[in-house]
């Protein structure tokens, strides 16, 4: 069900000025206003003064912001915020802000218990807004990714969708099949990366009995997805004969089950997914090139949560009611989130604000605060140093301003381990308690190549 969208977008009038002209409109996004989630676009045109008496910050009031909290410029380039002598104070980028200083802002702005994060367009969140659908949060980037995916389906093409673990790859993949012309047949989701090598011919395509001992007749993945959607997670993850099988199932529409002698058709439309890129797996050799030209295109690139922090107090909120409905997140828990970039993107994020509404129950709190939050909550291996983005990058920033660096201890442990398991990437990632594809992606990260360790 959809929400009022009164609650998660912004007013009429500022979405009609918006879509009047598409040129970028600079400004802040208000995220949270006492506490509360919202999800409003605040055009800036040169300077503003922020408070409870600010016309453009509409009804809903904070009551920790002074009438005449704090100004915000806008140079052009850069976004400075001067507080005006508030009550409560005002904090920039995590650091609490003196009286009338001048200070850069360069991802959040804390007023009261009101955030604010500043962006070079607001035209997007104006225009679109942040829905609620079908119990999935869905910010202006991912409503217009899947408005491409759904094109995709109604024209019966398949689908790659690209993208960072936990960013919702099967969401998208669902919308795939849910707008396509096979919606009423099954959608079958298989983690090729979660299948072992040796049941992976069998659990794809069945087996018949006898074909191998104890074998009984089964049907296989395929099977399963006739007159639907099978949905392949980390195709690339197969091993290279069972991806020349599969190709052949798919180009003749025909499945042989092991130990069987008659293939039986099938109708099938495919989705595929991965974290990494599918041409450089092609060219690495784990992907055959016959396989990606069936599969590869076309294909989409689902943004990653830190390019999404319009959604993300509207996920926090949600995970802490799952566990503790009678506990409201503060500002602290939602300020902390945002600065921290969240690798493991929205799986992560649910998990540890989850986890954080734990504690706070344990501890008899009578609301979920940042100190709840665990240390490494976000931010991978090493320490909080990449902020959440704003949707989009600052044109003029240096990258470094926004990118987590290299992390030399992290790397220091990952080489080490890759030596001691001799390269091996499964043993290696069992002993640092990840999943292969996460240590994959910190390979990558690091240019380390197992097979020199």
């Amino acid at each position: 069900m959809e929400h009022d969208p009164s609650t998660l977008q912004p007013s009429g009038a500022l979405a009609q000025r918006a879509s009047a002209d598409d040129a970028p409109v600079p400004g802040l996004l208000r995220l949270t206003c006492a506490g509360t989630p919202m999800a409003v676009a605040v055009p800036l045109q040169g300077t503003m003064t922020l408070g409870r008496a600010s016309p453009g910050l509409g009804a809903l009031q904070d009551p920790r912001m002074s009438r005449s909290h704090a100004r915000v410029h806008h140079d052009g380039r850069r976004f400075w915020v001067t507080d005006l002598g508030s009550q409560n104070g005002t904090s920039v980028d995590g650091e609490p802000l003196p009286a009338n200083v001048p200070r850069e802002a360069q991802r959040l702005i804390r007023l009261g218990d009101s955030l604010f994060m500043p962006t070079p367009d607001v035209g997007p969140l104006a225009r679109q807004g942040v829905r609620e659908v079908e119990g999935f949060v869905r910010g202006p980037a991912f409503q217009r990714l899947l408005e491409e995916v759904a094109r995709s389906a109604q024209h019966g093409f398949t689908l790659h969708i690209h993208g960072e673990s936990g960013t919702g790859k099967e969401q998208v993949a669902r919308t795939f099949h849910d707008r396509g012309p096979r919606s009423r047949g099954p959608f079958v989701a298989v983690n090729c990366a979660a299948i072992p090598a040796a049941l992976a011919e069998r659990l794809l395509f069945g087996a018949r009995r006898g074909a191998f001992s104890g074998a009984d007749d089964a049907e296989g993945y395929l099977q399963a997805a006739d007159g639907g959607t099978l949905f392949l997670d980390e195709v690339a993850e197969l091993d290279m004969g069972v991806q020349a099988k599969l190709l052949r199932a798919l180009e003749t529409r025909e499945v042989l089950p092991l130990g069987g002698s008659k293939p039986r058709k099938v109708d099938v439309q495919v989705c595929s997914a991965g974290n990494r890129d599918l041409r450089a797996q092609v060219a690495q050799g784990r992907l055959r090139e016959d396989l990606y030209f069936r599969i590869g295109r076309p294909e989409v690139s689902l943004p990653p949560l830190r390019r999404r922090p319009e959604e993300l107090p509207f996920l926090v909120a949600r995970a802490v009611a799952e566990l503790a409905p009678g506990l409201p997140p503060h500002v602290t828990l939602f300020e902390a989130c945002l600065s921290r970039p969240w690798p493991g993107n929205v799986r992560e994020l649910r998990v540890e604000a989850r986890a954080a509404a734990q504690q706070a129950l344990l501890q008899g709190a009578d609301r979920v605060e940042a100190a709840h939050l665990a240390p490494g909550a976000g931010t991978a291996f090493g320490a909080a140093s990449a902020p959440m983005e704003a949707p989009p990058a600052l044109p003029d920033r240096p990258p470094s301003a926004r990118a987590r660096p290299l992390d030399e201890d992290e790397r220091a442990r990952v080489e080490q381990a890759l030596r001691h398991h001799n390269g091996n990437v499964a043993a290696t990632a069992r002993a640092l308690g990840m999943h292969r594809t996460q240590l994959r992606r910190l390979l990558e990260r690091y240019g380390l190549d197992p097979g020199r360790s």
